[in-house]
């Protein structure tokens, strides 16, 4: 399970539907864990399927507790072609006085609904509010990243619109902006990231042992289970076929072991005790 949300978490800008493949594959062995359907919906959303992503993130939500993806399950209904209740959530959301970034997010949401609805003038009012009010491009802190966010949106709005600062606003904003880091995680805790070194000796040859070797077996009864499935199963039976191979057994040991740790299912290694 856990390898599986690795790899969407690597995988996830680069090919969401992969991703998406690999996170639905850790659902169908832990769908339980709160964790896992956040992957999933991160995942869905990323490739485009709304529906999916509001409904796994809706149930992360009520698993965890964690309010913080308003703005995306907002920007799934207006996807989704339903704008009122975009605007809707937004206003919820707002009400209960987010921090900053959540606010950012939430506020693009609604400006984007707007212009959605044709209502231009009420984007560029939702936009220059938040930037201020009658904002330049020289007047906004644009090394701060909402603000820079908020100008970019700001920028194609007056570019939309033929409007005649859309050029300063481009050209600062693209003045300001790194380089973009792709990498993505999902959850509080970071999954270690597989070992890509060619050299590695394959562990075929080393026994698993505890909670790794029955992982390992339960997977593989899941998938004979399933050998008989229909062709709905076809890119996580291909996912899983890709993955288990004798040189991922260490690295498997390693992630199950981890995750079990955060979950509490075992006690943590002490310092007499490798690590693995």
């Amino acid at each position: 399970m856990a390898r599986h949300l690795v790899v969407a978490g690597t995988l996830v800008d680069e090919d969401p539907e992969l991703a998406l493949a690999h996170a639905r594959a850790a659902r169908d062995r832990a769908s339980r864990i709160a964790v896992v359907r956040e992957a999933v919906g991160v995942a869905a959303y990323h490739a485009g399927d709304y529906a999916e992503a509001s409904r796994e993130l809706r149930a992360y939500r009520r698993m965890s507790g964690d309010e913080s993806y308003r703005a995306v399950l907002a920007d799934c209904e207006r996807a989704q072609g339903r704008p009122e209740v975009a605007l809707r959530l937004v206003r919820e959301a707002l009400a209960e006085h987010p921090d900053r970034a959540e606010t950012v997010e939430l506020q693009l949401v609604e400006a984007g609904v707007r212009q959605d609805l044709g209502e231009v003038p009420a984007a560029r009012l939702v936009l220059e509010g938040a930037l201020g009010g009658r904002p330049s491009p020289t007047g906004v802190d644009l090394t701060d990243e909402s603000t820079r966010r908020l100008a970019s949106a700001y920028a194609d709005l007056l570019t939309a619109t033929d409007d005649p600062s859309a050029a300063a606003w481009l050209d600062a904003v693209a003045a300001a902006s790194p380089e973009e880091d792709d990498d993505i995680a999902f959850g509080e805790e970071e999954l270690p990231v597989p070992d890509e070194d060619p050299s590695r000796d394959t562990a075929s040859d080393e026994p698993t042992t505890g909670r790794a070797a029955a992982a390992d077996a339960g997977e593989a009864e899941h998938e004979d289970a399933d050998a008989g499935g229909t062709d709905a199963d076809g890119a996580e039976d291909d996912v899983d076929a890709e993955y288990e191979t004798g040189s991922d057994l260490a690295f498997d040991e390693d992630v199950e072991r981890e995750v079990a740790e955060l979950l509490g299912e075992v006690e943590p290694p002490t310092e007499d005790e490798p690590e693995h």
